[in-house]
């Protein structure tokens, strides 16, 4: 074999070594476009329910706020209808009271009153009884004379 015979046999072998090499290469690749496709194929799965779940919770979450609205609207509504209640209620209360501190003066003006009596019947019947005393005495005097 002469010289250009093995080079030409050594570049045959180099050129089948790459060929392999490459199809090794390309089978690596190959299988990791595929794991990639099946990863986006997953993601592109999980997005859509995730998309959807969430449609669902944005309803849910607008039918809430409009019942909220309506509640809000209600309760609003039925504060002014009691609204006159607390303002009688508080009218009342300050009567009440005011009625309490008439009692309170129209008692202590009776027991002054009472206190008073008390010293005026006292009063008459020390009176009476000196009147008694007096006329008894001036009886027995002329009984006396």
């Amino acid at each position: 074999m002469s010289g250009g015979e093995i080079a030409a046999l050594i570049a045959a072998v180099a050129f089948v070594v790459l060929v392999v090499f490459l199809i090794q290469m390309l089978m690596k690749m190959t299988k990791t476009i595929s794991n990639v496709n099946q990863t986006v194929d997953q993601a592109n799965r999980t997005l859509h329910v995730l998309t959807n779940d969430a449609d669902l919770l944005a309803k849910q979450v607008e039918d809430l706020l409009v019942k909220t609205n309506e509640l809000m609207a209600d309760i609003n509504q039925k504060s002014e209808t009691i609204n006159p209640l607390f303002t009688a209620v508080a009218d009342l209360s300050e009567s009440v009271s005011d009625l309490n501190n008439t009692s309170r003066t129209a008692i202590n003006k009776m027991t002054s009153f009472g206190k008073e009596t008390a010293k005026i019947s006292a009063a008459h019947r020390i009176g009476k009884l000196i009147f008694k005393l007096a006329k008894k005495r001036k009886n027995n005097s002329n009984d006396q004379q």
